[in-house]
Protein backbone atom coordinates (compact mmCIF):
# COMPACT_ATOMS: atom_id res chain seq x y z
CA UNK A 1 0.00 0.00 0.00
CA UNK A 2 1.21 3.38 -0.62
CA UNK A 3 0.64 6.85 1.81
CA UNK A 4 -2.54 7.72 -0.30
CA UNK A 5 -4.19 4.18 -0.32
CA UNK A 6 -5.01 2.14 3.16
CA UNK A 7 -5.32 -1.08 0.83
CA UNK A 8 -2.56 -3.02 -0.62
CA UNK A 9 -1.91 -3.19 -4.30
CA UNK A 10 -3.59 -6.71 -4.36
CA UNK A 11 -6.83 -5.33 -2.32
CA UNK A 12 -7.05 -2.31 -4.70
CA UNK A 13 -7.36 -4.63 -8.10
CA UNK A 14 -10.03 -6.79 -6.11
CA UNK A 15 -12.05 -3.86 -4.92
CA UNK A 16 -11.86 -2.02 -7.85
CA UNK A 17 -12.47 -5.08 -10.14
CA UNK A 18 -15.64 -5.77 -8.32
CA UNK A 19 -16.80 -2.18 -8.50
CA UNK A 20 -16.68 -1.96 -12.47
CA UNK A 21 -19.49 -4.62 -12.30
CA UNK A 22 -21.45 -3.75 -9.35
CA UNK A 23 -24.31 -1.04 -10.11
CA UNK A 24 -22.66 2.54 -9.39
CA UNK A 25 -24.80 5.62 -8.25
CA UNK A 26 -22.77 7.59 -10.01
CA UNK A 27 -22.74 6.10 -13.64
CA UNK A 28 -26.88 5.16 -13.36
CA UNK A 29 -29.77 5.23 -10.95
CA UNK A 30 -29.92 2.34 -8.88
CA UNK A 31 -32.75 -0.65 -9.39
CA UNK A 32 -33.18 -3.16 -6.73
CA UNK A 33 -33.56 -5.70 -10.02
CA UNK A 34 -30.19 -4.19 -10.92
CA UNK A 35 -28.44 -5.35 -7.53
CA UNK A 36 -29.96 -7.96 -7.09
CA UNK A 37 -28.67 -9.45 -10.40
CA UNK A 38 -25.17 -8.90 -9.67
CA UNK A 39 -25.05 -10.08 -5.98
CA UNK A 40 -26.02 -13.48 -7.42
CA UNK A 41 -23.35 -13.67 -10.27
CA UNK A 42 -20.86 -15.20 -8.04
CA UNK A 43 -22.93 -17.71 -6.67
CA UNK A 44 -21.26 -20.94 -6.81
CA UNK A 45 -21.24 -24.60 -5.72
CA UNK A 46 -21.07 -25.16 -1.83
CA UNK A 47 -17.36 -25.55 -0.93
CA UNK A 48 -18.02 -27.06 2.42
CA UNK A 49 -19.45 -29.75 3.07
CA UNK A 50 -22.23 -30.26 5.77
CA UNK A 51 -23.95 -34.03 6.67
CA UNK A 52 -27.27 -32.51 6.40
CA UNK A 53 -28.31 -28.99 5.13
CA UNK A 54 -32.22 -28.22 4.90
CA UNK A 55 -34.52 -25.73 4.01
CA UNK A 56 -37.93 -25.48 5.79
CA UNK A 57 -40.62 -23.02 5.88
CA UNK A 58 -41.28 -21.83 9.50
CA UNK A 59 -44.99 -20.42 10.21
CA UNK A 60 -43.92 -16.99 11.50
CA UNK A 61 -44.74 -15.21 15.30
CA UNK A 62 -47.04 -17.39 17.14
CA UNK A 63 -47.87 -13.96 19.01
CA UNK A 64 -48.58 -12.26 15.85
CA UNK A 65 -51.95 -13.91 14.10
CA UNK A 66 -51.64 -13.89 10.53
CA UNK A 67 -47.98 -13.45 10.54
CA UNK A 68 -46.25 -14.80 7.28
CA UNK A 69 -44.05 -17.92 7.45
CA UNK A 70 -40.68 -17.66 6.58
CA UNK A 71 -38.34 -19.51 4.60
CA UNK A 72 -35.03 -20.59 6.32
CA UNK A 73 -31.95 -23.09 5.61
CA UNK A 74 -30.82 -25.23 8.28
CA UNK A 75 -27.11 -26.21 8.27
CA UNK A 76 -26.00 -29.17 10.74
CA UNK A 77 -22.53 -29.60 11.29
CA UNK A 78 -21.10 -33.04 12.66
CA UNK A 79 -21.40 -33.58 16.44
CA UNK A 80 -24.76 -31.30 16.40
CA UNK A 81 -27.96 -32.82 17.95
CA UNK A 82 -31.41 -32.05 18.18
CA UNK A 83 -31.69 -28.97 21.21
CA UNK A 84 -27.74 -28.08 20.68
CA UNK A 85 -26.82 -25.02 20.20
CA UNK A 86 -28.21 -22.54 17.42
CA UNK A 87 -27.29 -19.29 15.43
CA UNK A 88 -29.66 -17.69 13.79
CA UNK A 89 -28.30 -15.99 10.69
CA UNK A 90 -29.30 -12.66 9.31
CA UNK A 91 -27.79 -12.17 5.50
CA UNK A 92 -26.60 -8.99 4.25
CA UNK A 93 -27.68 -6.82 1.06
CA UNK A 94 -29.03 -3.76 2.34
CA UNK A 95 -32.37 -5.65 3.41
CA UNK A 96 -32.91 -5.09 -0.36
CA UNK A 97 -30.42 -7.96 -2.41
CA UNK A 98 -28.85 -11.01 -1.31
CA UNK A 99 -30.73 -14.38 -0.06
CA UNK A 100 -29.62 -17.45 1.24
CA UNK A 101 -27.90 -18.69 -1.66
CA UNK A 102 -25.46 -15.98 -1.68
CA UNK A 103 -24.27 -16.35 1.81
CA UNK A 104 -24.70 -20.12 1.95
CA UNK A 105 -20.93 -20.49 2.03
CA UNK A 106 -20.91 -18.51 5.09
CA UNK A 107 -23.17 -20.14 6.94
CA UNK A 108 -21.49 -23.61 6.05
CA UNK A 109 -18.36 -22.00 7.32
CA UNK A 110 -19.88 -20.78 10.75
CA UNK A 111 -21.20 -24.34 11.64
CA UNK A 112 -18.60 -26.04 10.92
CA UNK A 113 -16.46 -23.79 12.64
CA UNK A 114 -18.82 -23.33 15.53
CA UNK A 115 -20.21 -26.53 16.24
CA UNK A 116 -23.56 -25.29 15.85
CA UNK A 117 -26.58 -25.75 13.64
CA UNK A 118 -26.70 -22.48 11.74
CA UNK A 119 -30.53 -21.08 10.86
CA UNK A 120 -30.04 -19.15 7.66
CA UNK A 121 -33.33 -16.73 7.42
CA UNK A 122 -34.54 -15.97 4.01
CA UNK A 123 -36.72 -12.33 5.54
CA UNK A 124 -38.90 -10.34 3.75
CA UNK A 125 -36.73 -7.57 1.26
CA UNK A 126 -37.24 -3.94 0.74
CA UNK A 127 -38.58 -1.99 -0.99
CA UNK A 128 -41.19 -4.25 -1.76
CA UNK A 129 -41.35 -4.91 2.34
CA UNK A 130 -40.20 -2.07 4.35
CA UNK A 131 -39.56 -1.87 7.94
CA UNK A 132 -39.82 -3.16 9.84
CA UNK A 133 -40.95 -6.84 8.03
CA UNK A 134 -37.30 -8.04 8.15
CA UNK A 135 -36.77 -7.58 11.43
CA UNK A 136 -40.45 -8.94 12.07
CA UNK A 137 -39.01 -12.24 10.54
CA UNK A 138 -36.02 -12.20 11.98
CA UNK A 139 -37.51 -12.30 15.49
CA UNK A 140 -40.03 -14.54 14.83
CA UNK A 141 -37.27 -17.42 13.34
CA UNK A 142 -34.86 -16.10 16.69
CA UNK A 143 -38.23 -17.35 19.11
CA UNK A 144 -38.46 -20.45 16.81
CA UNK A 145 -34.63 -21.95 17.47
CA UNK A 146 -34.73 -20.64 21.17
CA UNK A 147 -37.85 -22.84 21.26
CA UNK A 148 -35.65 -25.80 20.09
CA UNK A 149 -31.93 -25.32 21.20
CA UNK A 150 -30.39 -24.88 24.32
CA UNK A 151 -28.45 -22.22 23.65
CA UNK A 152 -29.01 -19.45 20.60
CA UNK A 153 -26.57 -16.87 19.24
CA UNK A 154 -27.94 -13.98 16.52
CA UNK A 155 -25.05 -13.12 13.98
CA UNK A 156 -25.73 -10.72 10.81
CA UNK A 157 -23.21 -8.74 7.87
CA UNK A 158 -24.26 -5.67 7.04
CA UNK A 159 -27.68 -4.93 6.86
CA UNK A 160 -28.33 -8.48 8.70
CA UNK A 161 -26.05 -7.08 11.48
CA UNK A 162 -28.46 -4.53 11.79
CA UNK A 163 -31.36 -7.02 11.98
CA UNK A 164 -29.48 -9.06 14.62
CA UNK A 165 -29.18 -6.05 17.13
CA UNK A 166 -32.64 -4.96 16.16
CA UNK A 167 -33.68 -8.36 17.16
CA UNK A 168 -31.96 -8.54 20.56
CA UNK A 169 -33.21 -5.20 21.38
CA UNK A 170 -36.57 -6.56 20.89
CA UNK A 171 -36.03 -9.86 22.18
CA UNK A 172 -34.82 -7.76 25.42
CA UNK A 173 -38.06 -5.52 25.32
CA UNK A 174 -40.53 -8.25 25.21
CA UNK A 175 -38.81 -10.36 27.39
CA UNK A 176 -38.15 -12.80 24.71
CA UNK A 177 -35.80 -15.41 24.36
CA UNK A 178 -32.78 -15.06 26.03
CA UNK A 179 -29.49 -14.72 23.68
CA UNK A 180 -26.22 -15.93 24.27
CA UNK A 181 -24.54 -13.90 22.01
CA UNK A 182 -24.17 -11.47 19.16
CA UNK A 183 -21.95 -11.40 16.54
CA UNK A 184 -22.19 -8.70 14.15
CA UNK A 185 -19.90 -8.20 10.85
CA UNK A 186 -19.80 -5.01 9.72
CA UNK A 187 -23.12 -4.32 10.81
CA UNK A 188 -25.30 -0.91 9.79
CA UNK A 189 -26.44 0.57 13.16
CA UNK A 190 -27.16 4.25 12.30
CA UNK A 191 -28.77 5.95 9.75
CA UNK A 192 -27.33 9.22 9.86
CA UNK A 193 -24.56 8.15 7.95
CA UNK A 194 -22.86 11.25 9.72
CA UNK A 195 -19.63 10.10 11.38
CA UNK A 196 -16.38 10.91 9.71
CA UNK A 197 -15.63 7.35 8.47
CA UNK A 198 -18.66 7.98 5.97
CA UNK A 199 -16.88 11.04 4.44
CA UNK A 200 -13.66 9.74 4.80
CA UNK A 201 -14.56 6.02 3.00
CA UNK A 202 -17.92 7.48 0.79
CA UNK A 203 -16.24 6.38 -2.31
CA UNK A 204 -13.22 4.18 -3.28
CA UNK A 205 -13.86 0.90 -1.22
CA UNK A 206 -16.79 -1.02 -3.45
CA UNK A 207 -19.38 -0.13 -0.66
CA UNK A 208 -19.86 3.50 -1.25
CA UNK A 209 -21.63 6.21 1.31
CA UNK A 210 -24.20 6.89 -1.54
CA UNK A 211 -25.05 3.01 -2.11
CA UNK A 212 -25.92 2.99 2.17
CA UNK A 213 -28.13 6.31 1.72
CA UNK A 214 -29.99 4.57 -1.50
CA UNK A 215 -30.52 1.19 0.75
CA UNK A 216 -31.56 3.21 3.96
CA UNK A 217 -34.26 4.98 1.55
CA UNK A 218 -35.48 1.23 0.46
CA UNK A 219 -35.90 -0.01 3.81
CA UNK A 220 -37.50 2.97 5.12
CA UNK A 221 -39.78 3.66 2.57
CA UNK A 222 -42.18 6.63 2.64
CA UNK A 223 -43.22 6.49 6.38
CA UNK A 224 -40.51 4.63 8.49
CA UNK A 225 -38.63 6.59 11.14
CA UNK A 226 -34.35 6.26 10.73
CA UNK A 227 -34.68 7.10 14.70
CA UNK A 228 -36.68 4.08 15.69
CA UNK A 229 -34.03 2.26 17.25
CA UNK A 230 -35.37 -1.40 15.94
CA UNK A 231 -34.24 0.74 12.55
CA UNK A 232 -30.63 2.50 13.99
CA UNK A 233 -29.85 0.14 16.75
CA UNK A 234 -27.24 2.56 17.52
CA UNK A 235 -29.34 5.32 18.59
CA UNK A 236 -30.99 3.14 20.93
CA UNK A 237 -31.19 5.20 24.59
CA UNK A 238 -30.40 2.07 26.70
CA UNK A 239 -27.93 -0.76 25.67
CA UNK A 240 -27.91 -2.68 29.39
CA UNK A 241 -29.15 -5.71 29.64
CA UNK A 242 -28.05 -7.33 26.09
CA UNK A 243 -26.07 -10.58 25.39
CA UNK A 244 -22.33 -10.33 24.65
CA UNK A 245 -21.58 -9.11 21.61
CA UNK A 246 -18.52 -9.16 18.87
CA UNK A 247 -17.88 -6.49 16.40
CA UNK A 248 -15.66 -7.46 13.18
CA UNK A 249 -14.79 -3.78 11.57
CA UNK A 250 -13.20 -3.56 8.52
CA UNK A 251 -10.71 -0.81 8.51
CA UNK A 252 -12.23 1.44 5.10
CA UNK A 253 -15.45 0.72 5.60
CA UNK A 254 -18.20 4.10 5.42
CA UNK A 255 -19.97 2.23 8.28
CA UNK A 256 -16.53 1.62 10.66
CA UNK A 257 -17.63 4.48 12.85
CA UNK A 258 -21.28 4.32 13.33
CA UNK A 259 -19.57 0.36 14.57
CA UNK A 260 -16.65 1.59 16.71
CA UNK A 261 -19.55 4.02 18.71
CA UNK A 262 -21.46 0.89 19.36
CA UNK A 263 -19.25 -1.25 20.88
CA UNK A 264 -18.13 1.81 23.00
CA UNK A 265 -21.67 2.15 24.37
CA UNK A 266 -21.95 -1.82 24.60
CA UNK A 267 -19.23 -1.54 26.68
CA UNK A 268 -20.44 1.69 28.86
CA UNK A 269 -23.48 -0.38 29.39
CA UNK A 270 -21.96 -2.96 31.14
CA UNK A 271 -22.24 -5.37 28.07
CA UNK A 272 -19.22 -8.07 27.13
CA UNK A 273 -17.72 -7.14 23.69
CA UNK A 274 -14.72 -7.48 21.54
CA UNK A 275 -14.07 -5.24 18.64
CA UNK A 276 -11.88 -6.76 16.37
CA UNK A 277 -10.73 -4.16 13.26
CA UNK A 278 -9.63 -5.69 9.82
CA UNK A 279 -6.78 -3.73 8.84
CA UNK A 280 -7.04 -2.52 5.07
CA UNK A 281 -10.15 -4.42 4.64
CA UNK A 282 -13.32 -2.82 3.23
CA UNK A 283 -17.07 -3.57 3.17
CA UNK A 284 -18.10 -7.52 2.39
CA UNK A 285 -14.82 -8.53 2.11
CA UNK A 286 -15.65 -11.69 3.84
CA UNK A 287 -17.36 -12.76 0.85
CA UNK A 288 -13.51 -13.22 -0.42
CA UNK A 289 -12.88 -16.10 1.48
CA UNK A 290 -9.91 -18.66 -0.08
CA UNK A 291 -9.22 -15.40 -1.75
CA UNK A 292 -8.09 -13.18 0.66
CA UNK A 293 -6.05 -14.54 3.71
CA UNK A 294 -7.37 -11.83 5.99
CA UNK A 295 -10.81 -12.83 5.47
CA UNK A 296 -10.41 -16.66 6.34
CA UNK A 297 -8.32 -14.86 9.42
CA UNK A 298 -11.22 -12.83 10.53
CA UNK A 299 -13.89 -14.96 9.84
CA UNK A 300 -11.73 -17.70 12.06
CA UNK A 301 -11.20 -15.48 15.19
CA UNK A 302 -15.07 -14.57 14.79
CA UNK A 303 -16.08 -18.44 14.75
CA UNK A 304 -13.97 -18.84 17.57
CA UNK A 305 -15.19 -16.37 19.96
CA UNK A 306 -18.73 -17.53 18.68
CA UNK A 307 -17.93 -21.02 19.67
CA UNK A 308 -16.76 -20.27 22.73
CA UNK A 309 -20.10 -18.30 23.63
CA UNK A 310 -22.11 -20.94 23.18
CA UNK A 311 -20.04 -23.21 25.10
CA UNK A 312 -19.03 -25.40 22.55
CA UNK A 313 -15.92 -27.66 23.52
Amino acid sequence: MNAADPLSAEVRALVDAMAEVFPDPGRAPLTAEALRAASRAGVGRPTRRLPLVEDRVIHGDPARPGSPPVPVRIYHPEGAVDGGPAVVFLHGGGWVLCDLDTHDGLCRELAARTGAAVVGVDYRRAPEHPFPAALLDAYAVLCWAARRSARVALAGDSAGGNLAAAAALMSLDRGGPRIAAQLLLYPVLDHRLDRPSATAYATGFFHTTAHMRWYWRQYLGADGDGADPYASPGLAADLSGLPPAYLLLPECDPLHDEGRAYAARLADAGVPVELSVAAGMFHGFLGLRGILPEADEALAAAASWLREALGRP
